[in-house]
């Protein structure tokens, strides 16, 4: 029986990488985000390249929609046993003395609450199919700071703590938990969104990076982690560009003004 993977914030980015490439590796793929036109093209996209996925409109700030998320997986017929907690996002770049507090209340409810409000809906299923795994997608702003990143930061340490102290309270229950933590991560909407839709400061995020991370390598990387044998749990797993040592040294290339 074909075992299920629920991926939320799905319907672009990190998430919609992420569920084809589970499709790919053979799970039936769940694919819940707040944009159901998006997820049902990416349910055609997985059948057309024959995966199998099933779509559900979800807003993960929204109790009655995640416990409608819960309600859908159940009427799966293979067993739960993977969970991606990917939705998420940032807003603004404001010192922490001007930030925004409607922005800051944003980024906790989508990045932590919503992980919590999902995980919670989805454990007693992911622990019934014996070999259940939570998956975490934080970032490395949950292992540091940075100016203007207060909002950000806190609530990715915040989605970073509870990822740890689930993993401890779990111990000797079937599901493990592991944490992927992404550095520079350049897709269509992150940096959009952050800069409320501003095309050019979006762009500046990633000007004179030569190769930033992409989508599909932040998937490849929950694929990998997700596939191990079930008795080995990959608690925390950082990756970022080469070009990226740290969330403040970044290497970039002059743009090429001759001719």
């Amino acid at each position: 029986m074909t075992s299920v993977a629920i991926v939320t914030g799905a319907s672009s980015g990190i998430g919609a990488a992420t569920a084809r490439r589970l499709a790919a590796e053979g799970f039936h793929v769940l694919v819940a985000a707040r944009r159901a036109d998006r997820l049902a093209s990416l349910v055609q996209e997985i059948r057309r390249a024959g995966g199998t996925a099933t779509a559900q409109a979800c807003d993960v700030t929204s109790d009655a929609s995640v416990a409608e998320l819960a309600a859908a997986a159940a009427e799966l017929p293979g067993p739960v046993t993977l969970l991606v907690n990917n939705a998420g996002g940032a807003r603004g770049l404001d010192p922490v003395e001007s930030g925004s507090v409607a922005d800051w209340q944003w980024m906790y409810d989508v990045n932590v609450l919503g992980t919590l409000r999902v995980t919670q809906a989805l454990l007693p299923a992911l622990e019934a199919s014996g070999a259940g795994t939570v998956v975490v997608v934080s970032s490395t702003a949950g292992l540091g700071v940075y100016e203007g990143g207060g909002g950000y930061t806190a609530a990715k340490h915040a989605e970073t703590a509870m990822a740890g102290t689930l993993r401890l309270e779990l111990c000797g229950r079937p599901v493990r938990v592991i944490e992927i933590d992404p550095g520079m991560v350049r897709t269509e909407e992150f940096s959009l969104t952050r800069f409320g839709g501003d095309a050019r400061r979006a762009a500046a995020v990633y000007a004179g990076v030569a190769e930033p991370l992409v989508a599909d390598d932040v998937a490849d990387c929950v694929a990998w982690c997700a596939t191990r044998p079930h008795h080995v749990n990959v608690d925390r797993l950082v990756v970022r560009p080469l070009a990226q040592a740290s969330q403040h040294k970044v290497h970039r290339v002059a743009p090429d003004t001759e001719g």
